[in-house]
């Protein structure tokens, strides 16, 4: 089955460029043209990443990005018109998993969203499974439970947990877990700030095992097993 990638985005033109080079790689591509029936159009054909206006009519894109993020994980690149900083950090602070300024490169865009594809979707099972304590997570399935429930987290959430996991103890600096959840073309324009925000939403879904990530002192952050 293709993969189902729904484009949420008010300006025709963009719309036909997507689908277009979309549907060239293999993709199938939905379209909805406001914030109102995209996140309909997101809860019934449950697609496997969404590119998001930040700008739209009936319901703006930081508002479906924050619906979504109560109900799925599913990966979310949002576009925005908008270059000022703030706008680039609400949305990752959101969950949206990258963004990309108009106008842009459809060949840069298409790499990002294979990426995240990848990222989202790991072929490598060989550790696929990892428990301590009351925390469980599939890598795999892209689950994690705490006390045999389950945990809602966002892609990039789940991006940091995986990150320190394998880390196996070591501790990262706040530029070394940009780099690896981002990337290292990446890594350079997000703000550190954002791995304080993210580790904080991530140690509040986690509730009593929150315990486990580790501050360490002017480095980073580290995960820590029994």
């Amino acid at each position: 089955m293709a993969t189902r990638v729904l484009i949420i985005e008010d300006e025709k033109d963009i719309v036909r460029l997507l689908k277009y080079n979309l549907e060239k790689e293999g993709y199938e591509a939905l379209s909805a043209p406001d914030g109102e029936s995209g996140l309909t159009m997101a809860r019934k054909e449950n697609p496997d990443l969404i590119i998001l206006d930040l700008m739209l009519p009936k319901i703006d894109g930081i508002q479906v990005c924050r619906a979504l993020r109560q109900e799925s994980q599913v990966p979310i690149v949002m576009l925005t018109a908008k270059k000022e900083e703030i706008d680039r950090i609400l949305g990752l602070e959101l969950g949206a998993d990258d963004y990309v300024t108009k106008p842009f490169s459809v060949r840069e865009l298409l790499a990002r969203l294979k990426t995240i594809l990848r990222r989202a979707h790991p072929q490598d099972k060989s550790e696929s499974h990892f428990r301590t304590g009351q925390i469980e997570v599939d890598f795999g399935r892209y689950t994690v439970s705490v006390k045999g429930k389950p945990v809602a987290l966002s892609s990039k959430e789940f991006e940091f947990l995986k990150v320190l996991v394998l880390a196996k103890g070591k501790a990262y600096t706040r530029d070394q877990l940009l780099e690896k959840v981002w990337g290292y073309d990446r890594s350079y324009d997000i703000d550190t700030r954002t791995i304080d925000q993210h580790i904080a939403r991530l140690r509040d879904k986690l509730g009593p095992e929150a315990k486990r990530i580790i501050t360490v002192k002017n480095v980073g952050y580290r995960f820590e097993t029994d």
